[in-house]
């Protein structure tokens, strides 16, 4: 369909050399790593590790529903910041219109969900 000449292959050479070039460094580092890192295993080097305390119990313990309560606030209000970017460049430009009721309309919903949560104590931990 399209004759394949020189000119176009020559674009295309940057690529492989950048490729080539990651791929030796990769190679390069994993291989040092592996000459000059320690090899020695034991139980002691097994065990997990976290934040400089001793794990106690198993991997799988449960949380409290509360810390999922949170990850869902974090979310709904991490949602309400992405909204509020398209009204500050709106606002940038004076050409808010019913932009801002809308804006108004979520952030009232959000604002009795916090309420709300604030009142069922999902904030404390204890």
């Amino acid at each position: 369909m399209f004759p394949i000449t020189c000119a176009v292959i020559d674009n295309y050479i940057p690529i492989l050399l950048l490729l080539l070039v990651s791929a030796a460094l990769v190679a390069v580092i994993l291989l040092l790593s592996y000459l000059v890192g320690p090899g020695r295993q034991g139980p002691i080097k097994s065990i997990p590790y976290e934040s400089g305390v001793d794990p106690i119990g198993t991997a799988r313990s449960r949380f409290h529903a509360r810390f999922y309560l949170i990850a869902v606030l974090f979310l709904l209000f991490d949602v309400e910041l992405i909204f509020f970017y398209p009204f500050a460049v709106l606002f940038g430009q004076n050409r808010l219109g019913i932009y801002l009721v809308e804006i108004l309309v979520f952030t009232a919903i959000l604002l009795v969900a916090l309420i709300y949560a604030w009142q069922k104590k999902i904030f404390d931990w204890r």
